[in-house]
């Protein structure tokens, strides 16, 4: 902290898995649940960073020096859904099921609505301009098996009006530049990413696949 007052510790979701459920009064239609437990920037960073992962050259957006994973890196935009914007600062151990079932409905909203968030805040753009998101998927590291969330979003902006609007960004100083790459040349440079990011890009190519967007 001494040598660099920009990090900082913060209450974080932490990915324990994933199970496919049918929908209640259903033996057809299913639903992914995400089991998400609680962690922190400071035990992340403690048992999971590696200097090895200073190898890896990444494209999209050129990470600030002053970040505590992959400084100076370019990677996709994102971030963190957070617990405090909920309230939850520890594990609820509450049994009813009222509570455990409003708490959940909660948490996977803000897993929707932080990305949003994280989009403004870094790169600039206000939530008017972007569709919601969809969730396509979860990658992992295969270093340190750090899952990361993938979500697609529409920006109804041209490239020109975001890069303005990136100069203004509330969190601009998390990153030093963002970088628009074309469609044609996303699996080119998803092909120089980290493990996650290439997964991630592999579920977008999926979803491209599959469907019409």
């Amino acid at each position: 902290m001494l040598a660099n007052p920009s990090l900082y510790n913060a209450v974080k979701f932490r990915y324990g898995g994933c199970t496919t459920l049918f929908r209640e009064g259903s033996v057809q239609e299913t639903e992914n649940c995400l089991c998400l437990g609680l962690t922190d920037y400071r035990t992340f960073i403690g048992t999971n960073l590696s200097p090895s992962w200073e190898q890896y050259i990444v494209a999209t957006e050129e990470r600030s020096h002053n970040v505590g994973e992959f400084p100076g890196h370019l990677v996709f935009p994102g971030g963190h859904s957070e617990p405090e914007e909920l309230g939850i600062s520890g594990h609820a151990y509450d049994d009813d099921k009222t509570f455990r079932d409003n708490l959940n409905s909660m948490i996977s909203q803000e897993m929707f609505d932080g990305i949003i968030r994280e989009v403004e805040e870094e790169i600039g753009v206000p939530a008017i301009y972007l569709s919601d998101p969809i969730f396509i998927g979860i990658s992992r590291r295969v270093m340190n098996v750090r899952p990361a969330a993938f979500f697609y979003i529409k920006c109804s902006l041209s490239s020109s009006d975001i890069l303005r609007l990136y100069s203004k960004a509330k969190d601009g100083f998390e990153s030093t530049q963002l970088c628009t790459v074309p469609k044609s040349e996303l699996a080119t440079a998803a092909s120089k990413m980290p493990g996650c990011h290439q997964g991630g890009f592999a579920l977008y190519d999926l979803m491209l696949k599959r469907t019409n967007i």
